[in-house]
């Protein structure tokens, strides 16, 4: 029966959701199944012998993960926490002054450090996105403010305790004693500094090398396996089988020894060279249509499109008209691309056979990695609409800027859509009885 319990009870972890301040008393009521408000009491009764209940709530802090919970404490629970935290200060200061004859100058800075540290911590230690120094990936004002005035509580608390009982003659061997601390602390934590960027370097040349070989992937799909289907069709026409593979070999060797910058810098002219390579290669007609133009933005001036995206852009829609080439059943294949101030979109339409979206795997090649995969690499959106014997839409939308994370979300769900995009989806779309959506998150 205790092992049962021991099972069911599993380790102690701290509130996430549910913390007034670290989530340590939460955590030890879940733990234990006992009412919070009788550990936050007993953490108050043991701050007055000597603070032994704040240092034990720090080293808890410290040295317990976090948990996993979301529910919101309420504002009574907090309001009553927060009177506890104060009671239990005031009870550490009362009694120590008390029996032990410590000065208020000493033990008030003290406190005003434990506050100050509790403050800086609990930024440190919420959940979301984190930047390199351990912040918040969006701080706030106020998690600006609480850090701020953590700092300062902690210097002025430090600064207090280690003046007070220094004359001001020898305030300069006082201040030389602490820049030889600080500098002896710095060369300690030089190891951990050194790991850190050890273990960030290696996670960066990690993501690269995968971000490689996804590249790599879409492109062979795209090229050579597309191009060895083709032959299989072909089989019967040796001259037909030869300029295939010729051809597939310039573009490789092409790809492999020069520069992968297209042809073109205008997204306008690539896409309608693509629309021509697509009608050579599978008998289709592929009829272009743009609204505006960008270029690519080779030299990073923030001009026009960023090389990756303007190649995501073409690599996908790329794809996607050879899908409806391959699949569709049809001779003619839209396509319609419209430049906005802050996104490209790009629209691949067939009136064809149509399909199921939600039946195709999540891991099928051309959709997962040359489409979507693509996309969302460089911060895009792709949609997929189709319903059988009425066709299907790709939708491709990718900004302008060469931004990261939420912001290019937050960006792009934003932007109203234009008349352009109004014409496109009355002239192209129809109501539709599959579509998914892919964030690009």
């Amino acid at each position: 029966m205790g092992e049962a319990g021991e099972q069911v009870r599993g380790r102690l972890v701290r509130r996430s959701g549910g913390r007034i301040v670290g989530g340590v008393a939460g955590g030890i009521a879940d733990h234990l199944g006992v009412d919070v408000f009788k550990v936050r009491m007993a953490f108050v009764l043991l701050s007055a012998l000597a603070g032994a209940g704040i240092v034990a709530y720090a080293m808890l802090w410290i040295f317990t993960p976090g948990g996993a919970d979301e529910v919101r404490p309420s504002g009574q629970e907090r309001r009553q926490a927060i009177g506890l935290a104060l009671l239990g200060f005031g009870l550490s200061v009362a009694m120590s002054a008390l029996f032990s004859g410590t000065a208020a100058r000493i033990i008030v800075p003290l406190i005003a450090v434990a506050v100050g540290a509790a403050l800086v911590w609990r930024e440190y230690d919420a959940d979301g996105p984190r930047s390199l120094l351990g912040l918040p990936a969006k701080p706030t004002m106020v998690t600006w403010s609480r850090i701020v005035a953590g700092i300062t509580l902690i210097v002025a608390g430090l600064a207090v305790v280690v003046l007070a009982g220094i004359d001001i003659g020898s305030l300069g061997s006082a201040l030389l004693a602490v820049a030889v601390t600080l500098l002896g602390a710095g060369l300690l934590s030089v190891p951990l500094w050194l790991r850190m960027m050890r273990a960030l370097n290696a996670e960066r040349a990690a993501r690269i090398r995968n971000e490689e070989r996804e590249e790599i992937a879409s492109h062979l799909h795209d090229s050579v396996l597309q191009t060895l289907a083709l032959i299989q069709r072909q089989a019967d026409d040796p001259h037909e089988v030869v300029r295939l593979a010729r051809s597939q070999e310039r573009e490789l060797r092409r790809w492999l020894f020069e520069d992968s910058v297209p042809a073109q810098s205008s997204l306008a002219a690539a896409l309608r060279t693509i629309a021509g390579e697509v009608e050579d290669q599978h008998g289709v007609k592929v009829t272009p249509v743009t609204v505006g133009d960008v270029s690519m933005d080779i030299a990073d001036t923030g001009s026009g499109l960023p090389k990756e995206h303007f190649t995501a852009v073409l690599g996908a829609a790329r794809e996607a008209l050879v899908n409806a080439a391959k699949h569709a059943d049809v001779p003619v294949i839209d396509l319609f691309a419209e430049t906005e101030p802050h996104q490209v979109s790009v629209f691949v339409r067939d009136r064809g056979v149509g399909f199921d979206v939600d039946a195709v795997p999540a891991d099928r090649q051309g959709l997962a990695k040359s489409i979507r995969g693509r996309v969302e690499r460089r911060g895009g959106q792709v949609e997929i609409v189709s319903r059988s014997g009425r066709g299907t839409e790709v939708r491709i939308i990718m900004p302008r800027t060469d931004s990261g994370g939420d912001s290019e979300s937050e960006a792009a769900d934003a932007a109203p859509a234009g008349p352009a995009e109004a014409d496109i989806a009355h002239t192209l779309t129809q109501p539709s009885e599959h579509a998914v959506g892919v964030d690009r998150h």
